[in-house]
């Protein structure tokens, strides 16, 4: 291509891009209700359709990553989705040190371990708050416990450990335990994050209710290939060989060279997917 068809390729993708409609990336807040909805649909259709099995195999072996490929949502369970390197406190651990950690890795909790790395509770910011409050050291306003790290502490007065403030017992799950289970769990219990133990109670990982969710909801090669096959292909009869589709956590990434018109169409039919958050245009019209 000679610096004229360049020129020539580079307007028309600018013109096209001016047609490419405003909601190519969807309102925050509606995305999230979206979700939502698609969560409890997912839930409820597991639950019609069998009951939630629980596995008899336990200990290392049933904590081991699946290597027979992406399971389906009825067969997604929590070591799928877990993050595996978690924090944790034990029970003799002052308060002040236990705010410093919560501050520095910038988490809402923390679960509390015995000297076998058991899960005994669950030490949370709303814990903290509230010794601060009791403790009522001067100058420092409530809800802002990060300020006390400034403070020396008083002789005397370590504020308690986390075996003291923690909550028990702490409310977990196993890795064999099925993502929709945890996924009510959560909701139920209206927290944000579940440590994961293995049969004898030794903290082995941590998973989130947004990760539990998205797990669900949304299957990145699911929507790759509803935009490859229907949207690409079968409505506006594109050669999938000319559109490269990239999704990650629900944002589409598109390049490729095609007709000027067809830009903001496939934008527009791409964004209208229910499980697409935002779509990123790097397409080059002609």
């Amino acid at each position: 291509m000679d610096d004229r068809d360049a020129r020539g390729a580079g307007a028309a993708s600018a013109e096209a891009r001016h047609s490419v409609p405003s909601y190519a990336r969807k309102p925050a807040e509606e995305f999230r209700q979206t979700m939502m909805v698609r969560y409890l649909q997912a839930m409820a259709s597991h639950s019609a359709s069998a009951p939630v099995e629980q596995p008899t195999v336990t200990g290392p072996a049933a904590a081991s990553p699946a290597t027979t490929g992406t399971p389906t949502i009825a067969g997604l369970q929590v070591r799928h989705v877990m993050k595996r390197s978690v924090a944790g406190v034990l029970a003799d651990t002052p308060f002040l040190d236990i705010a410093r950690m919560l501050a520095r890795r910038q988490i809402g909790a923390a679960p509390v371990l015995d000297d076998s790395q058991r899960v005994i509770g669950v030490i949370a910011e709303s814990d903290l708050l509230a010794r601060a409050a009791d403790l009522a050291i001067p100058d420092v306003p409530h809800g802002r416990f990060a300020r006390l790290l400034g403070h020396r502490q008083q002789a005397g007065d370590a504020g308690g450990t986390a075996a003291t403030l923690m909550t028990t017992p702490a409310l977990t799950v196993h890795p064999w335990t099925s993502v929709v289970e945890a996924a009510r769990t959560a909701a139920r219990s209206r927290i944000r994050q579940i440590f994961v133990t293995d049969h004898r109670d030794r903290l082995v990982g941590v998973v989130s209710r947004a990760e539990l969710l998205h797990a669900l909801v949304r299957d990145d090669t699911a929507i790759r290939s509803e935009i490859v096959s229907h949207v690409v292909r079968d409505e506006l009869h594109i050669d999938p060989e000319q559109v490269n589709v990239r999704v990650r956590n629900g944002t589409v990434t598109l390049r490729g060279t095609i007709d000027a018109r067809l830009v903001p169409r496939l934008i527009e039919e791409v964004a209208a997917i229910p499980d697409v958050f935002e779509v990123e245009d790097h397409l080059v019209a002609h």
